[in-house]
């Protein structure tokens, strides 16, 4: 959203507010805080963006399943990785 200061009204910056919070809170609090983002070592060419790419596509996976609380699937699935492994054979079939 982009106004001018005098145009902008009290609850149109509310709501611009809380939308920028629950997208903090929906994604980007789920990779610093359950991921560690912020801890992992690459910082040079393309690992950064392919190691987000990952985290992003975990999160929105356990999430399309349902899962409200992304840390506890995130365990759940570390101890069955065979289950994240057939879910993804089993949505892209090889082709012969």
């Amino acid at each position: 959203m982009s106004l001018p200061a005098e145009q902008a009204q009290p609850t149109d910056l509310g709501t611009w507010a809380r939308s920028e919070w629950h997208i903090e809170n929906r994604l980007h609090y789920v990779r610093d805080v359950t991921l560690r983002e912020d801890a992992h070592r690459t910082r040079t060419g393309t690992g950064p963006v392919v190691f987000a790419t990952l985290r992003n596509t975990s999160i929105g996976y356990h999430r399309t399943k349902g899962a409200t609380n992304i840390a506890e699937a995130t365990r759940r699935a570390n101890h069955r990785p065979h289950d994240l492994i057939d879910a993804v054979t089993r949505s892209n079939p090889t082709r012969q």
